[in-house]
């Protein structure tokens, strides 16, 4: 059961180009949310992502194949659409902001492993330079988008409010993620063994 799992590579490496794209749109509003936290948070925080990143890396030998590198990639994308939709139910405070940054220091925490996994998942040189270069475009779209999103708000619809603008992002965010979920899920569907690439 653990290794029937394959990796579409066509539908992976659009999968990564939204889940850049998602970050480099979400990117810049990060700061708006956390506006009302402290400095000791980020600390603990810190603090916190270090030691479950450590644990994660210990569980390396048993959770490295295709069957941990779906569920975990799945629950990470699952923890981001929940940060999403819960910021637009509940808009800003300090309980949203702390419930945003834990959320993202929990996605972080499989970081590394989920690096670890993609490398070795997908082996072949030339795939593996199509997966980052479908980031770094996408990464670089994302902030694009973020950026012509805010100006056609400030001058098409007259909303210069900072915390205005970034909650109206997330509406945006929530499609991005749901198509990366479904993304993501058809990139680990089963597929023929002798694919294009």
């Amino acid at each position: 059961m653990l290794d029937t799992l394959k990796i579409n590579h066509r539908a992976f490496i659009s999968y990564k180009f939204f889940n850049s794209l998602f970050t480099g749109i979400s990117v810049g509003s990060i700061f708006i949310i956390y506006t009302p936290l402290s400095p000791s948070v980020y600390s603990l925080g810190g603090i916190v992502l270090a030691a479950l990143m450590l644990v994660v890396a210990m569980f390396y030998a048993k959770i490295l194949n295709n069957h941990y590198f779906f569920r975990i990639s799945l629950f990470v994308e699952l923890v981001l659409l929940a940060m999403v939709v819960y910021f637009l139910l509940f808009s800003y405070s300090y309980q949203t902001a702390l419930m945003i940054y834990i959320g993202y220091q929990l996605s972080f925490v499989f970081g590394s492993y989920l690096v670890r996994a993609e490398t070795l998942a997908l082996k072949k040189d030339k795939i593996l330079t199509f997966v980052d270069v479908a980031k770094q475009a996408g990464y670089l779209i994302g902030l694009a988008i973020s950026f012509l999103f805010y100006k056609v708000l400030e001058y098409r619809f007259g909303i210069i409010d900072n915390q205005l603008q970034v909650y109206n992002l997330h509406y945006l965010l929530v499609v991005v993620e749901v198509l990366i979920i479904y993304l993501l899920v058809k990139s680990f569907s089963k597929v023929k063994a002798n694919q294009p690439f």
